[in-house]
């Protein structure tokens, strides 16, 4: 393949020897004077210099990735050797300068998914455990890789791509969403719906005492991730991404490296700038052991006890109280999970078996059979192998359903889906355990699942059709959730939905929102609630808005005339009346027809005709003579009628 750069319009374009382009032209912006190639950890990379008075590294596309060296004239030369990672440069003022580029290692864990950055412009996510691997080809240095659960956020010069995996499929990505903005930060992680980045364009800002060293996202439920931080001065804090809040967990009093917490939370280990790993009791800041040569460390996710920690070409394997094992390998542990652990080797991470006295010879095996017996609701052998592994989680699992057989009546008849959907609880599986539910029937436990984990918009995709009651008491469990995080208006708003009108009101009218307590008010019934009507005026009274209590109070007057005709007159006549000063003269005359007053009537609607025929307003005028024609035929009706139902009596 050729390279070849042109001076007019300052482009670099890619031809076969027979001179056929076979790439689009990438425009360079200056005139280079020299192309040389280079390969690097089996990449294929370009060295262009030129006008610009820089050397710059491309990749094998075309695309700029960075400068290796600045000079004050314009750059003739560059060269290197092969298989070296130093870079030779010659400048017109006749300087000659060697620089070597280092490829740091950019990459990101959770759990068995491993993602990692390969020829500076590519991403590779590799399944640990099932050996699959899928590449994203960014065409654009790769600066900062963060993954979590089924999202991959990706840092380039001048934009954020994140990207999510595709449900039903194993390892396939798509862009769900791109930020254009270049981000300067050292350390980057990503959540369910947030990005955290140390310095950085932010939406919520915590203000340490030092600066980070070490971050890790230790779960939580989404929008509400929680992160360890390491510090500089040896302090241990953690943050939630709705508390602006940091919270101290420990201090020690050397610089912190690396740390991880332990799977109960319980426990945290260190690693420290003198290579010491230390593992601590958080309840009363206990140091319960410490180990020396350590440059990493892990804790197994599936067993509290056992800690894994690296260094001096050595993986070291720590369970309770025992001696440590060891074993020979180079590189970073980073994970560890039932018998494996995972360690970072340059850029590969292969699984490394761990031959622990705790899982013996054939852990393995007995991970597998428990799990098994499981699935073939073998209770009795799945707890013998859980006990031999010493799986305590699972122990308490299968004590309860053992519990349920012992204690008989309807419990004790298992159904398989069921008891494998409440395994897949049991490992924080959830979405695949409502999935399951649904499929044997039994939505109800779906939605108790969601709506205990406060995910109350995944509780309502598992609703029937006919279900409103399940969704008034989702309506009503959401709102306590928003009460108890101290967001009223929403609350509020919830229990109004929900039926919960007096709730609702009460928490308006702790915070004084006039507005809202109207809007309440105009969704009760006058007649079945006048209770809470009353409530509400009483409020708006005493929040200073009297005429507004002033208008329900009306309301109510009204429906207890309706409701007692022998009262009307003494309530119709005073609003009459009252409607009349407020110039409201159509609504005054109804009203003194209502209450009988038939003198009082004719007497607002003459005055509103000549007013009309004074004013020049004849259309009016022929409307309110019609009233008062309409009025008198019913009136004359009215008495032809009553001579005439007389008769027919006797």
């Amino acid at each position: 393949m050729l390279c070849v750069t042109d001076w007019g319009n300052r482009t670099l374009s890619f031809h076969l020897p027979n001179g056929k382009q076979i790439r689009s032209e990438k425009p360079l912006g200056f005139n280079a004077c020299r192309i040389v190639p280079y390969r690097h950890a089996g990449g294929d990379y370009l060295l262009v210099c030129g006008s610009n008075r820089q050397c710059q590294l491309f990749s094998n596309e075309g695309y700029a990735l960075g400068s290796i060296a600045g000079c004050s004239k314009w750059v003739w030369a560059t060269t290197t050797k092969q298989n070296s990672t130093v870079v030779a440069v010659g400048s017109k003022d006749g300087t000659v300068g060697c620089h070597q580029l280092i490829f740091s290692t950019v990459h990101g864990l959770y759990k068995e998914r491993y993602a990692f950055r390969e020829h500076l412009t590519d991403v590779v996510v590799h399944h640990l455990l099932t050996e699959e691997k899928v590449r994203i080809c960014c065409r654009d240095l790769i600066k900062k890789i963060a993954i979590y659960k089924s999202r991959l956020a990706v840092q380039l010069q001048e934009k954020l791509m994140i990207y999510e995996q595709q449900e039903g499929e194993q390892l396939h990505y798509v862009i769900k969403e791109k930020i254009s903005q270049n981000f300067e930060c050292s350390l980057m992680v990503i959540c369910t719906n947030h990005i955290i980045l140390c310095h950085g364009v932010k939406e919520r800002k915590w203000t340490l005492d030092s600066p980070v060293r070490y971050i890790k996202i230790v779960g939580e439920p989404a929008n509400k991730e929680g992160l360890l931080l390491g510090l500089k001065n040896g302090q241990v804090s953690k943050i939630f991404l709705d508390n602006p809040f940091p919270v101290e967990l420990l201090k020690i009093s050397v610089r912190i490296r690396c740390l991880d917490l332990s799977s109960s939370r319980q426990k945290v280990a260190i690693v420290d700038d003198n290579n010491t790993c230390s593992v601590y009791q958080l309840s009363n800041s206990e140091l319960i052991s410490q180990e020396p040569h350590a440059n990493s460390v892990a804790w197994n996710i599936h067993c509290e006890d056992m800690v894994c920690f690296s260094g001096q070409n050595w993986l070291n394997i720590k369970a309770s109280n025992f001696p440590c094992h060891q074993q020979k390998f180079q590189g970073y542990v980073v994970g560890s999970t039932a018998p494996k652990s995972f360690a970072c080797r340059d850029i590969a991470w292969p699984p490394f078996s761990l031959r622990s006295g705790l899982y013996g010879r054939d852990g393995g095996r007995l991970v597998q059979l428990a799990h098994e017996s499981v699935n073939a609701l073998e209770l009795d052998i799945a707890t013998q192998a859980f006990q031999r592994i010493q799986d305590y989680k699972y122990l308490e699992l299968m004590e309860l359903f053992a519990n349920r057989k012992r204690l008989g009546g309807p419990q004790a008849n298992i159904n398989h889906n069921v008891f494998i959907g409440d395994i897949l609880a049991w490992q924080g599986k959830f979405n695949e355990e409502a999935r399951l539910y649904r499929k044997c029937g039994r939505s109800d436990k779906a939605v108790a699942l969601f709506t205990d984990l406060r995910l109350f918009d995944q509780a309502q995709k598992y609703l029937g059709g006919d279900s409103t009651t399940e969704r008034m008491n989702i309506l009503k469990k959401r709102a306590d959730w928003a009460q108890d995080i101290h967001d009223p208006r929403a609350a509020a708003e919830m229990y109004l939905n929900a039926g919960e009108i007096l709730k609702a009101v009460e928490i308006i009218a702790a915070n004084g929102w006039t507005s809202m307590l109207v809007d309440a008010s105009r969704r009760l019934d006058a007649t079945d609630q006048a209770s809470t009507l009353r409530i509400i005026a009483d409020h708006l009274r005493r929040l200073g808005s009297v005429q507004l209590a002033c208008d329900i109070l009306r309301r109510l007057a009204l429906a207890l005339a309706k409701q007692h005709p022998d009262i009307s007159r003494n309530v119709y006549l005073p609003y009459a009346r009252w409607l009349a000063k407020q110039e409201q003269f159509i609504e005054a005359q109804q009203a003194y027809y209502g209450v009988g007053c038939l003198d009082e009537a004719e007497r607002v609607l003459n005055t509103l005709a000549m007013n009309s025929v004074a004013l020049n307003k004849y259309e009016d005028a022929s409307h309110f003579f019609w009233l008062f024609a309409k009025h008198r035929l019913q009136l004359a009706t009215k008495a032809l009628a009553i001579p005439f139902l007389q008769k027919l009596s006797e």
